[in-house]
């Protein structure tokens, strides 16, 4: 007797479209700042190196919001941590937007980056709860449309940083869509039982699966976690660095280099969706990383701007599928367990935000940017490798 395979499709109700909007006000904080990156370290004049903090500060944050979320979600439930975390994150924003001094710059890239990874993992574990058996599938579009979010972002911090507002008043954006967005949807949210057969919101002082250990198979999809964020972070803090340094522009239109790689995550995530609801995630999270890698070719050895432009549109094409999938197949790896798996997405992703652009400046300071680049491949080359044998039948 023959089955039936169910087509799985994705229901985009209204929660959901608040969950994506979410992830787009998210956007606007993460991309705003990485690409302010290079304009305040020339502000305060500091070497690569210690610019990279501004990068370890948002990882410190973000490795705090690992180990806070099970707390907050018993406490106050995934709908009211999510609106905590956004208004902390708007926060930091604005005293980055405030501050000149390093200490205090430092300090509201790490508050940023910690309660916006509240918001963001929390988010996220709904959506895929809420989805079921589409949450890959969700997971992709709601980037997709943070992505969408943070292309727009980056592209009018680059403008303004060249009027006479200067960058730090394109820092704003974060704020504003915050506010609209409480004033349009805040009382949306996904009902008790999600549309997609999930298990909706967690509630407060209900119980939060507890945090233990998920076997190798868990902990090496972390590590494949670990490498796609340090591929993204890198690229978002330092290609417009590589870009003013190979073309010779200046790095104010630089800036918009990093435009043309978010353009590629958003188009590569939107079609992204529409894949994970058809293929299995292991030889499309490979693919996106072999991508990657060919956009990292064309962009390290490139001179003109055209070509450093398609190589960067190209580097975030392979990037778009990368943190997505590797969430999902943690989440697949907890035993469908979404809020052990938010737990340690922030841990994992927030050490990432640490190592991988801190190490880059550090290589940068010592050997140049172009050599520090060479950095990319072999992270690549250690995903791919996680990858395929997480892929492998026990």
């Amino acid at each position: 007797m023959s089955t039936v395979s169910v087509p799985i499709r994705l229901v985009r109700d209204r929660p959901t479209w608040l969950i994506y909007f979410l992830l787009g006000t998210f956007a606007t904080f993460v991309y705003g700042l990485s690409a302010a990156l290079p304009l305040l370290r020339a502000d305060q004049r500091t070497t690569a190196t210690v610019a990279g903090l501004h990068g370890t500060a948002m990882a410190v944050g973000t490795i705090g919001a690992g180990l806070a979320l099970p707390l907050l979600t018993r406490l106050l439930g995934r709908r009211s941590t999510c609106w905590f975390g956004l208004a902390g994150m708007n926060a930091g924003v604005l005293l980055v937007m405030a501050a000149s001094a390093l200490p205090l710059t430092l300090l509201g890239y790490g508050v940023a980056g910690g309660f916006g990874s509240v918001m963001l993992y929390a988010a996220m574990a709904e959506l895929s709860d809420h989805h079921g058996a589409a949450g890959p599938a969700a997971l992709s579009e709601a980037n997709a449309v943070g992505v969408l979010v943070g292309m727009v972002a980056t592209f009018v911090l680059s403008q303004v940083a060249q009027s006479a507002l200067g960058w730090r008043a394109a820092l704003l954006v974060t704020p504003a869509v915050s506010a609209l967005l409480a004033l349009s949807m805040g009382r949306s949210w996904p009902s008790p039982r999600g549309a997609g057969g999930g298990q909706g919101d967690v509630v407060a002082g209900a119980a939060v699966p507890a945090r233990e250990g998920g076997g190798w198979r868990f902990h090496l999809a972390g590590g494949v976690l670990f490498c796609c964020v340090a591929l993204e972070f890198t690229f978002n803090l330092w290609a417009a660095d590589l870009f003013a340094l190979r073309t010779g522009v200046p790095v104010a239109v630089a800036a918009t280099g990093l435009t043309a790689f978010v353009c590629g995550m958003a188009a590569g995530r939107f079609a992204g969706a529409q894949l994970a609801l058809r293929l299995p995630a292991t030889p499309l999270l490979a693919g996106a990383l072999g991508l990657m890698a060919l956009g990292w070719v064309l962009f390290w050895a490139s001179t003109a701007p055209v070509l450093s432009y398609v190589g960067l549109a190209l580097s975030g094409l392979g990037a778009s599928l990368q943190f997505p999938l590797a969430l999902s197949t943690l989440i697949a790896a907890s035993g469908d367990r979404a809020d052990r798996a938010a737990a340690a997405s922030p841990v994992w992703a927030g050490a990432a935000m640490a190592i991988g652009p801190l190490l880059l400046g550090a290589l940068a300071d010592g050997y140049g940017t172009g050599n520090a680049f060479l950095l990319v491949p072999v992270v690549i080359g250690l995903a791919v490798a996680g990858v395929l044998i997480s892929s492998r039948r026990t």
